[in-house]
């Protein structure tokens, strides 16, 4: 099986990487050359656009940063959508808007073409080491079919309904990593104006009750101000404005996410939208002033 691959982003690079040691062969495509002349150096082979992947590949995947950017590669011009032919696969492991998400899978089965949105978890570390979060909408023969190659990138996969039901789950879940980031950085805010150690506060959080992923994995990087992108903050911030736009679809109250999208804002106007979602901590910082 041919896997052609589209986005070679901070997740995009690494999860291209374990489809190759997982033997699959590969067809990449990018905007900037430098993680393509990387994968091609591995062993993929180049391609020059969405419809050049998918004339030589069986099954495409797309890692990109918003539902314009993914709109664009699949249906628009020398897009993905006019190499495909009937019994291909398309999987779109991006975070996009689930209405996008539907109408690009109903585009794509005009032409015989089965859709699986995909969207992982995990962070840059996830993507590197193998382990990310799957969550996949479609059809369950479809994902069955692909299960094997989303074992080449992730250990926890599970199907979660139709097309656009990967969205909607990933999109619950990035209110929730945001709200954990929220409250780390509200806790580490609070504890730099006492005189206790900062780092031992953490210490104790995480081995009880208000521990998480989010601080083991981040409240390291505050402390020893790393503030490099595993995920980046304005990324973050475009995942909470599709979720309050689905709340609103739904007449859905979301009180703190609304705010946490706020408080993000903040960050981003202080010019840290390509810094890692840590850096939320300089706008409380920038509050305090």
């Amino acid at each position: 099986m041919k896997i052609g691959f589209i986005g070679l982003g901070i997740m995009g690079l690494p999860m291209a990487k374990n489809l190759l040691k997982n033997g699959y062969a590969l067809v990449v495509h990018n905007r900037s050359r430098k993680p393509v002349d990387e994968l091609v150096a591995l062993g993929a082979k180049p391609a020059l656009s969405g419809r050049e992947v998918a004339e030589k590949t069986d099954v495409i995947i797309t890692m990109l940063p918003d539902s314009p950017d993914v709109k664009e590669v699949i249906l628009g011009e020398n897009g993905v959508i006019e190499g495909v032919r009937p019994g291909m696969v398309v999987v779109d492991m991006s975070t996009i808007s689930p209405k996008v998400s539907v109408e690009i899978a109903n585009a794509l089965a005009a032409k015989g073409v089965d859709m699986l949105d995909a969207p992982v978890s995990g962070g840059q570390k996830g993507a590197i080491e193998g382990t990310l979060s799957i969550m996949v909408g479609g059809k369950k023969e479809v994902f069955e079919r692909c299960l094997p190659i989303f074992r080449a990138m992730g250990r926890v996969i599970v199907h979660v309904g139709g097309n656009g039901a990967g969205e909607i789950v990933k999109l619950c879940n990035q209110v929730i990593c945001a709200l954990n980031i929220v409250s780390m950085c509200e806790g580490i805010a609070l504890c730099k104006r006492t005189v206790v150690d900062v780092g031992k506060m953490i210490e104790v959080v995480s081995g009880g009750l208000g521990a998480s992923n989010i601080i083991s994995n981040l409240a390291p990087k505050i402390l020893s101000g790393d503030m490099e992108p595993g995920f980046k903050l304005r990324l973050q911030q475009k995942d909470l404005r599709l979720a309050l736009q689905l709340a609103e679809e739904l007449r859905a109250p979301l009180l703190a996410t609304g705010l946490a999208h706020q408080i993000f804002r903040i960050a981003e106007a202080k010019g840290l939208g390509e810094k890692g979602t840590q850096a939320l901590i300089r706008a409380y910082e920038a509050i305090a002033e």
